[in-house]
């Protein structure tokens, strides 16, 4: 298995393994958008982020990245490489990035790092699982190339007690258009 952890850079993007020194960066960039945490899994916008955060670093199944804007330096995120398996798939979530860089070209350039990324160490299908509540995530996923290959009914329970159906989406390398 391939280790997924390095810095990578596109333009305004700096995508680098998350680190102790992160943790309060991350936070305020979390406090951003308290709306948000409703459609998570996890709360990482308030009381429940060191338990999340927690969760986050301590899977041995997750790589965790730090997302820094190059314009300001500032770290405006996370996202994580989750359940990388012997059959050559990844899946690409666990994903925060606050409201100043959502909806353009930096949520696009970041992707693309980790889909390049995973394609060049080997992998040959990068999924992407998102709660269906979240039109917005699933339009960009989409605009990324990657299929919607199904919804999984009710197969997780968020930190709010809500039952999510997630969907799928799927994106193979014969598929990635860059």
């Amino acid at each position: 298995m391939a280790d997924l952890s390095a810095i990578l850079e596109r333009g305004d993007v700096r995508l680098e393994p998350f680190e102790e020194r992160h943790l309060e960066p991350f936070r305020a960039a979390c406090a951003l958008d308290q709306e948000v945490w409703q459609i998570y899994p996890v709360n990482l916008g308030g009381d429940g982020f060191d338990a999340s955060i927690a969760m986050f670093l301590g899977s041995p199944e997750w790589t965790n990245f730090a997302v820094i804007d190059r314009r300001s330096g500032k770290l405006v995120g996370m996202t994580n490489y989750i359940r990388p398996n012997m059959f050559g798939v990844v899946e690409i979530g666990g994903t925060y990035i606050e409201p100043s860089v959502r909806g353009g070209a930096f949520n696009r350039a970041m992707k693309e790092l980790m889909i390049e990324h995973a394609f060049a160490n080997r992998f040959e299908k990068v999924e992407f699982r998102v709660d269906t509540r979240n039109a917005r995530s699933m339009a960009a996923v989409e605009k990324l190339g990657a299929v919607r290959e199904g919804t999984i009914r009710q197969d997780m329970v968020t930190w709010t007690g809500y039952r999510r159906d997630t969907a799928l989406f799927g994106l193979l390398k014969s598929e990635w258009q860059g």
